[in-house]
């Protein structure tokens, strides 16, 4: 099977190091860090690429979507600056931006922030973010506003989110894909959801950017269109340096720089899971 130069595995990245064993030794700081250059890959989406802002982490600006699409928004400034970013939000307040998509002064955060995906965000982990955002460096970029031609809903309250276990192993790499909203980019569109319930993870969105124009890949176990036929190597090796089955160099938006800094054993658990994931039968081109 010929992928070429389509994006395999969004978002997919672990959310473990230090908490495989008892995880005490680390702090909340440390596994903000670990999530936001991670799995979350924040400065995917966060950090400028192009314009004076180039490259300055987490600074924001970048647009999406476009004047005669159902949206036009801009990813925000998340530095602690306290004018133009998140400076004079609580750690609480973050938290809640995060996994139910409400800023303090009650106005809802839309597309492309998955909300629907991070509500699944334990409490232990959306605090980590929290607390390490508001220990990167503060820069002054005011963002332009997001116009939206939709009506934005704010997520269901996440209530109390506990930890998945690490022991199970399946269960612990479908929390990382979630949180990672892995499917979000590699499931086919319906009504501007994805159509998780009879598709998921058979892919083909198009994403635009620098890069030109890529595909995202059908990631179920079909062996003849998705990844059924890879080895588990072939499939680490995809998410952690962007080289496919056959050694063809893949596209972005999938962040290969952050995803190769995951563990081993998390990366293990979402192959785990992935191989349970229905096969779909969805050719990509």
């Amino acid at each position: 099977m010929k992928i070429g130069e389509l994006v395999v595995m969004c978002g997919m990245v672990a959310a473990g190091a230090g908490l495989s064993g008892a995880g005490a030794a680390e702090t909340l700081v440390e596994r903000g860090a670990y999530l936001v250059n991670g799995i979350a890959g924040c400065g995917n989406c966060h950090t400028p690429r192009g314009g004076p802002m180039k490259g300055v982490d987490l600074a924001g600006g970048n647009s999406f979507g476009g004047d005669k699409e159902p949206f036009k928004s801009y990813s925000a400034n998340i530095t602690p600056d306290r004018e133009t970013g998140i400076g004079k939000w609580t750690n609480a307040q973050i938290v809640t931006a995060i996994r139910e998509g409400k800023r303090p002064d009650g106005s809802l955060i839309g597309p492309p922030m998955a909300i629907d995906f991070y509500r699944y965000m334990s409490d232990r982990d959306a605090k980590a973010i929290a607390a390490y955002l508001k220990t990167v460096k503060p820069v002054r970029h005011k963002v332009p506003k997001s116009v939206y031609r939709i009506r934005l809903h704010r997520g269901k309250p996440a209530g109390h989110v506990g930890d998945t276990p690490h022991s199970n192993k399946v269960a612990y790499g479908e929390y990382q894909v979630r949180i990672g909203h892995c499917m979000e980019c590699h499931t086919p569109m319906v009504k501007g959801h994805p159509d998780l319930k009879h598709r998921m993870g058979a892919g083909g969105r198009k994403f635009e950017g620098p890069w030109g124009v890529s595909t995202s890949a059908n990631i179920t176990q079909d062996k003849a269109t998705g990844i059924g036929g890879w080895t588990d190597a072939q499939i680490k090796r995809a998410i952690t340096t962007g080289i496919d089955d056959e050694g063809i160099r893949l596209r972005p938006p999938m962040c290969f720089r952050c995803y190769s800094q995951m563990t081993d054993a998390d990366v293990d658990a979402i192959i785990s899971y992935l191989r349970t994931i229905k096969p779909v039968r969805h050719q990509v081109n």
